[in-house]
């Protein structure tokens, strides 16, 4: 063909009436819809061009697909049509409205078609001023867009003059992952690229099911999307033999927040499938037949699983954001072990109680967040307890499940709790009678660093509350620690007032101190970030602690003051001096022990702005942990008999009746 031939024609709307549909949209979602266009038309390939002029401001933008074409005998029904679309063959397919393609006039005023079907090839034009009317015309071969020449079928649209810009290469291509990236995990042999660059799937969980029902097997698929598609509401999906969707519908967790998914269900069974029997299709499998309802109550069951393990992974998270914020008790005052058992208690209690009704947190505000875990945590532990689930379940909107569910969950979340603590405490039990028997029976004998180094390292619980994890080794803090200890005058020396029995000098020299440093971020009384630093030395076994090494301590302690890199505000310091005895000689020790016992903290000899200072014995340190260590266990041992003795069925009627 060797002429032109007009067909133009007028969409069935008015200009305005056509422009008022597009008042609120982004810049790149014209771009999207003839993109969308391109797949509904069977495209296995659609590529994307943006170019910008010297000025970075945009040039040209380009969609080209493989599709079938447009077929320029029957514009009538494609350009002709305003909200309302011959396009029902595929009910995955997205323009459904007829109005899509003329989206472009909220960026550029000119939209160029060249396409190619089986009936023929044309070129279509619009320009935005008068966008009701559009010109078209049959073309010969030759004046083809030279892109689509080389293809049998397809479309090319060209937009120009353009109004407005668009984002970055980086951000589109985010842009067009959350659009069209349900799609291509759907489509995986179709192709979606932006300047040459492919579209990635975004990040998603997949879950995969073969059921058989009735005979018939159906393989499922469940995505659970990180971020929501931006133009996919939750749906199922159902794929006959040839991956054609033949039906979809909302999921039964369509409304839940943050939770996204995306459900195929690709199986023979919808080779068959119609929207209703008619007499000319009277054996048509149907969304009432029998596999069909059975099919969906599994994939409710199915979709809850994935939700359920969706929501125990974001409350982890949340409750460790809760934790970070400074929601949770600090338990000052109560030993470490209680404490550890009493924060990890207030969280598993408050992770069960997200998973029953996100609304509770989600919906408060901070503040409000805080009062509720601080209540929870202190109803935990008193003696109305029992009231906790009484109160949950008058309070949230759980169906006779979901009660249940909470039920087991509080049990079993606290009698996990509690075996665990116990579990840690018998370990530190045991670690702190080899302790002992080293300290009473070999301390003579102890010679190697590394041995006792790593046996310190892993117990630094021994110090006292605030010691309970000191982190790694940072070995910058570490070495210049270290350097300003080693300029304390005859810091090394041993002498004859430095043991209680001279003729231990010669082995106490083979022995060596340990020193443990580490500077550790936290949060302070008034809630301002510093760095914890903590500095450990332990004098060497057969060492008896006396005013020598009280004196080393200070001289250490003014030299770290006076140390440029350590003067920062953000700093505090904690400077702990251990020994396996204080010298029965030595007065000044207790003296300054005695002149700090008013502060309740154990050792405590010196309290400067921003430096503690304190001195340690290895037997008080021992007995401290043995008395709070022996009374917890009991208490929970005797929590543990309570919980393992009730069965589930009387602590939900107990707890029931209050």
């Amino acid at each position: 063909m060797n002429t032109y031939i007009d067909i133009s024609g007028t969409t069935e709307i008015g200009n305005e009436g056509i422009k008022k549909h597009f008042k609120s949209i982004d810049p790149w979602q014209p771009v999207f819809e003839l993109v969308w266009n391109g797949f509904d038309a069977k495209a296995n390939n659609v590529t994307v061009g943006v170019s910008q002029n010297n000025l970075e401001a945009l040039a040209a933008v380009t969609v080209l697909d493989d599709g079938e074409g447009i077929d320029p005998t029957n514009l009538k029904q494609t350009f002709g049509r305003f909200n309302d679309s011959d396009k029902h063959e595929d009910a995955a397919q997205h323009g459904a409205h007829g109005r899509g393609r003329l989206a472009f006039h909220r960026i550029c005023r000119f939209a160029a078609w060249y396409t190619k079907s089986a009936a023929g090839q044309a070129l279509i034009t619009i320009d935005s001023t008068t966008i009701k009317d559009y010109k078209a015309q049959l073309i010969p071969v030759e004046a083809q867009h030279p892109l689509l020449q080389q293809q049998p079928k397809g479309t090319l649209v060209e937009l120009d003059s353009f109004s407005c810009n668009l984002p970055s290469q980086v951000e589109l291509v985010a842009r067009f992952a959350t659009e069209f990236g349900w799609f291509l995990a759907l489509h995986p042999a179709k192709s979606l690229k932006l300047n040459g660059v492919p579209i990635p799937v975004p990040d998603h969980e997949i879950t995969h099911r073969i059921l058989n029902i009735n005979g018939h097997q159906f393989e499922v698929q469940v995505i659970r999307w990180d971020e929501r598609p931006s133009s996919e509401k939750s749906f199922t999906y159902l794929l006959d033999s040839a991956g054609k969707t033949v039906h979809k519908q909302l999921s039964t967790l369509n409304n839940k927040p943050s939770f996204f998914t995306s459900i195929y269900i690709s199986s023979p069974w919808a080779d068959t499938f119609a929207s209703t029997q008619d007499l000319l299709r009277p054996n048509a499998h149907t969304t009432t037949c029998p596999e069909w309802r059975k099919l969906v109550r599994h994939l409710g069951e199915l979709t809850q699983s994935v939700y359920d393990r969706f929501l125990r992974q974001l409350a982890l998270v949340e409750v460790e954001k809760y934790v970070e914020d400074g929601l949770f008790p600090d338990y000052a005052g109560l030993s470490p072990d209680e404490q550890t058992w009493r924060l990890d208690n207030a969280k598993q209690l408050v992770t069960t109680i997200y998973m029953a009704d996100p609304s509770v947190f989600n919906a408060a505000s901070k503040k409000q967040r805080k009062i509720i875990i601080r209540l929870l945590d202190r109803l935990a532990v008193s003696n109305e307890n029992d009231a906790l689930f009484e109160v949950l379940n008058s309070v949230l909107d759980l169906d006779d499940s979901s009660v249940k569910t909470l039920a087991d969950q509080l049990k079993q979340t606290t009698l996990e709790n509690i075996i665990a603590t116990i579990e840690v405490l018998q370990r530190r039990q045991v670690a702190a009678s080899k302790l002992r028997a080293l300290m009473n029976d070999h301390y003579r004998e102890v010679l190697e660093t590394p041995d006792l180094q790593k046996i310190i390292e892993n117990n630094t619980w021994l110090f006292g509350p605030a010691y309970e994890t000191i982190g790694a080794e940072e070995d910058t803090f570490t070495k210049i620690a270290k350097d300003m200890r080693d300029k304390v005058s005859l810091i090394d020396s041993i002498g004859s007032d430095d043991v209680d029995d001279e003729t231990e000098i010669a082995g106490a020299r083979r022995q060596t101190d340990l020193f443990l440093a580490r500077r550790i971020p936290t949060v302070d009384s008034n809630g301002q970030k510093v760095y914890r630093c903590i500095i450990i030395e332990i004098k060497r076994p057969s060492i008896s602690l006396n005013v020598k090494h009280l004196r080393q301590l200070d001289d250490y302690a003014n030299i770290i003051k006076k140390h440029p890199e350590f003067g920062s505000e953000k700093m505090r310091f904690e400077l702990i001096l251990v020994g396996r005895q204080i010298s029965s000689a030595d007065t000044e020790i207790k003296s300054r022990l005695n002149g700090q016992v008013a502060r309740g903290e154990l050792g405590l000899v010196s309290d400067d702005p921003r430096m503690k200072r304190y001195v340690l014995n290895w037997y008080t340190l021992l007995d401290s942990f043995e008395l709070a260590n022996n009374f917890l266990l009991e208490q929970l041992k005797l929590k543990r008999s309570i919980f393992e003795t009730s069965t589930k069925q009387e602590l939900v009627e107990d707890l029931q009746t209050g």
